[in-house]
């Protein structure tokens, strides 16, 4: 589990609390694909709290959780044809 967060001061108090706690913690800048001012890069926290931990200080300091799933498409496949359709002419 990860939190972002945009505000440096935030991510530092968060990762003071979680160290308080006794857990670890890894900070990082997490650049958004297109981004160029390295300035505004946002911060990621990563750490071994319980997902309940991180989720309080992340809607406590403004950031968002990321639980680094990623969904894959769900339902069947689509029926797709396999030649274009003659609307015109009947085919041979």
């Amino acid at each position: 589990m990860r939190g972002i967060f945009f505000d440096e001061d935030s991510v530092r108090e968060v990762e003071r609390l979680l160290r308080a706690q006794g857990y670890d913690v890894v900070l990082a800048r997490e650049p958004f694909a297109g981004e160029d001012d390295d300035e505004d890069q946002p911060w990621s926290v990563t750490s071994d709290a319980p997902a309940l931990v991180l989720e309080l200080l992340v809607d406590q300091f403004d950031g968002w959780l990321e639980d680094g799933t990623v969904e894959a498409p769900g339902g069947q496949p689509l029926d797709l044809p396999d030649a274009p359709r003659r609307h015109h002419r009947p085919a041979p």
